[in-house]
């Protein structure tokens, strides 16, 4: 496999170049461009969504057993664990993140794959208690064409939530990666390309249609042919997608945006705490849906706390992805990391105090990159739009907090709900804690933890909808009832 992919997409099934708009993707670590990828066009993703209808009804797929295509999705799994250096190298140059993430991103896919394929070849349909002369069961029939729209922050990982539970549904799948790291996604486009070609399957199941959202993803989501939609990215496309699909009568899975808490109660291990937090908000520059944006820290533990957190965050390593040293990379995009460095200056203009950080950081390794100082911020009220917004970048904002019921009061006060970390000794506070705050995910004593077996939900504005699981695969289906009549005698009423 090929480090740079040339420039073509996935359509239909076929490799080759979207009449789209070009895109030309940078390496945030130096501003260096790496390629161009046309992206797809409105007829390259109709074009797309024919040959997968086509590719759904073939008996080649359709008619497949379950285990058989369970040892389909086993091999595209193995296939990734391969390749795993190019992939998590082509990853670090696309978004910037460390090549020990994207390697870790990559075994993720592996892992979902061969869940995947585990939970496939174990699913039951079921007979149901019979309550008059018939026998009744249940089952699970594809859907049929399934739109799957990831962003920027974690591509392989994001793409293989969708893509596997999709195919082991009996589905095919629209895939739309962001604009801005496309590479990776087309690269794993190539290995499920060569698997489904091996077993002398419909290649059209799997299209990888990059561009930008308002055009590709707009086209995606309105196409009559496309029965399901799942996307994860911010809430406001979210809530778009949710009424064409409104409008459609198909199915939406949202995972969208996140401001999450996490709580540092007054008995905690400090050392642990420390550590946890950092990891929360740093790791992945901070561009993560469940970063631990929000730091509550009790009163009387607050000021030597935040002390020590300001101390251990000004000696975090800062650096290019390849770099093993590093721990803070770039940020995906230069225009993101204006972004970011506004909602700084906005936090200095509602009164917030920048404790570490607030800048981009000076020599001429940075000069060229997109990178942003991880920045701590306290001195302002939980209502102040930095302590509400999500930013997306390094930047944690510390608040103290009195005692419990007014840190649920303030955890609770924002209009996400998708994750949530306690730092304690208690158990009995970390039980209590964990249901009364609004959070799809709560980590305690651990943070940034993830199992492909364990659902991945929302609350509030942050999503709708759940990845993951067990039952991953039957969100991609559509459940049918069958009645067996048994009694020989004809219907009364006809007599």
């Amino acid at each position: 496999m090929s480090r740079t992919p040339v420039d073509e997409i996935l359509i239909g099934g076929c490799f080759r170049r979207g009449t789209g708009t070009p895109i030309v993707t940078v390496d945030p670590a130096d501003g260096r461009p790496i390629t161009t990828v046309h992206a797809a066009s409105p007829a390259d993703v109709d074009e797309a969504a024919r040959a997968a209808a086509e590719a759904v009804a073939t008996p080649a797929w359709r008619d497949l057993l379950p285990h058989r295509r369970a040892r389909v999705l086993h091999r595209i799994g193995d296939l990734i664990e391969e390749h795993a250096a190019e992939l998590s190298a082509l990853q670090t140059a696309d978004t910037g993140k460390t090549s020990t993430e994207t390697r870790a991103l990559a075994l993720s896919a592996a892992g979902t794959f061969r869940y995947t394929a585990a939970a496939l070849e174990t699913a039951e349909d079921s007979i149901t208690p019979s309550r008059g002369p018939y026998v009744t069961m249940s089952v699970h029939e594809p859907i049929g064409v399934v739109g799957a729209i990831n962003p920027w922050n974690s591509p392989i990982a994001s793409d293989a939530q969708k893509v596997a539970p999709a195919l082991a549904g009996g589905n095919a799948v629209l895939l739309k990666p962001a604009e801005w790291t496309p590479l990776v996604s087309l690269a794993f486009g190539r290995l499920v390309h060569q698997v489904l070609a091996e077993e002398e399957l419909p290649t059209a199941l799997l299209s990888v249609l990059p561009g930008k959202g308002r055009v590709v993803g707009d086209a995606i989501v309105t196409h009559p042919l496309v029965k399901r939609i799942g996307f994860t990215g911010g809430t406001t496309t979210g809530r778009a997608i949710a009424r064409t699909a409104a409008d459609k009568l198909v199915p939406a899975s949202l995972e969208l945006g996140g401001k999450s808490p996490t709580i540092v109660r007054e008995d905690a291990d400090v050392e642990q705490a420390l550590a946890g937090v950092m990891f929360g908000l740093f790791s992945s520059s901070g561009q993560s849906c469940i970063a631990g944006s929000r730091l509550f820290v009790h009163r009387s533990l607050y000021d030597s706390f935040v002390g020590e957190l300001v101390e251990r965050v000004r000696k975090l390593r800062v650096g290019p992805g390849t770099d093993p040293d590093t721990q803070v990379a770039p940020l995906v995009h230069h225009r993101h990391r204006d972004a970011v460095a506004e909602y700084v200056d906005l936090a200095r203009s509602e009164g917030g105090r920048v404790l570490c950080g607030g800048a981009i950081p000076d020599g001429e390794r940075y000069a060229a990159g997109a990178y942003y100082l991880p920045t701590v911020i306290d001195g302002l009220p939980n209502t102040a739009r930095t302590c509400q917004e999500e930013i997306f970048g390094p930047v944690l904002v510390a608040l103290p907090y009195d005692d419990e019921d007014d840190l649920v009061r303030q955890a609770n006060d924002s209009v996400y709900g998708l994750a949530c970390g306690i730092w304690t000794r208690d158990a009995h506070a970390a039980w209590r804690l964990a249901r009364r705050i609004d959070a799809g995910t709560v980590w305690i004593n651990t943070y940034k933890q993830f199992s492909i077996s364990t659902p991945f939900g929302a609350m509030k504005d942050s999503g709708l909808g759940t990845e993951k699981g067990r039952d991953l695969i039957r969100s991609y289906q559509r459940q049918k009832s069958l009645y067996w009549g048994t009694d020989t005698t004809p219907l009364p009423w006809a007599g």
